[in-house]
């Protein structure tokens, strides 16, 4: 384990904090170009994902600062793109609603959050006994499947107002349609699966920790 706190993978991680806000008002922007930059921000903070982590375990400079840091991260991209998009989809008109889903329900929002809020009370409850729980696979794998269903949302909102506004009808466009719906509906179905999968085996994983004392 790397002894220095600054190292690259955590400079990365940082960089990917300080884009959530920027991330957060770009959706909100009324325009294709807004909209548009807001994925691109997405996509290059999710890789950065990636990146960080990769990084960390090639050169052993994984710390426990990173181990903190990494699932932080994960959370507040998670709540500067998912609220914007509930928000969007519950607006009147066609273009705000989600494939499959229409308006994205509360109760989906309320499960990503909800275990959200949970494995970040049980880590703080396991460093209070000394134990540091980084992200595991199944953690992993959940944010994976969130962020293919946040990068689809996010495409999504540009391209129905480019459509609109252009008169894309028929042919290409709607079989993007409906490849990219079908994108949309299935992501956030294995989202909602692996979110709750993984709250589950982050708790079975670190059961013992109720007979450790510090």
């Amino acid at each position: 384990m790397a002894p220095g706190r600054l190292t690259p993978p955590n400079l990365i991680t940082f960089g990917r904090i300080l884009a959530c806000p920027a991330v957060f008002a770009l959706i909100f922007m009324p325009s294709v170009t807004g909209r548009l930059l807001s994925f691109v921000l997405f996509l290059a903070a999710a890789l950065s994902d990636l990146w960080d982590g990769y990084l960390a375990r090639k050169h052993g400079l994984v710390t426990d600062l990173g181990k903190l840091l990494d699932p932080l991260a994960d959370k507040l991209l998670l709540a500067s793109t998912v609220i914007p998009i509930y928000v969007l989809s519950h607006r009147p008109g066609e273009i705000g609603t989600l494939p499959w889903w229409g308006p994205l329900p509360l109760w989906v929002v309320l499960i990503l959050f909800g275990r959200e809020i949970a494995i970040t009370g049980f880590r703080a409850w396991a460093a209070r006994k000394g134990v540091v729980i980084s992200a595991g696979k199944s953690g992993k794998r959940k944010a994976l499947s969130q962020n293919l269903f946040i990068g689809g949302a996010l495409l999504w909102y540009p391209l129905r107002m480019l459509a609109a506004e252009r008169g894309w009808d028929g042919g290409f466009w709607g079989f993007w349609q409906g490849l990219h719906g079908a994108w949309i509906g299935i992501t956030l179905s294995v989202a909602i699966i692996l979110t709750v999968y993984s709250m589950g085996d982050y708790l079975w994983t670190y059961r013992n920790l109720a007979g450790v004392k510090r």
